[in-house]
């Protein structure tokens, strides 16, 4: 199955306390909450760019799996990383928080952020 596709947020678990965990200002948290992004990926092999539009911001990602690449937090710090995958599982470490991308059917994306013991599950559908 391909990533390739644009996902509107369906629901998400845990959002204020793992946004809190990583210092995302109230505010923010506060604003972010009920907005539904919209993530679209583009998979070309093993390259990938990724868009997620949450109201007016625009975070884009580009990489290639298994290679380093330079990727940007919710937090809008750039890390570098690598992106592996597992069968439908994409998988990065950033700064402590494991983040595991699953495509759990033709147009059903899973995200599952771990820091610590707080665990932030976004479910998306292809739209």
């Amino acid at each position: 199955m391909s990533f390739t596709g644009k996902y509107q947020l369906e629901s998400q678990e845990n959002f204020e306390s793992f946004m809190k965990a990583i210092g995302l200002p109230d505010e923010l948290i506060q604003k972010g909450k009920d907005i539904k992004s919209l993530s679209e990926i583009e998979e070309n092999g093993d390259n990938f760019k990724v868009t997620v539009t949450t109201g007016t911001k625009v975070l884009v990602n580009t990489f290639i799996v298994g290679q380093e690449a330079d990727l940007e937090t919710v937090t809008g710090e750039k890390i570098k990383a690598v992106v592996k995958r597992e069968g439908n599982k994409l998988k990065v470490s950033l700064k402590g928080i494991e983040s595991v991308t699953e495509l759990v059917d033709a147009n059903t994306i899973v995200n599952t952020m771990t820091l610590g013991g707080i665990v932030y599950k976004r479910i998306s559908k292809r739209v």
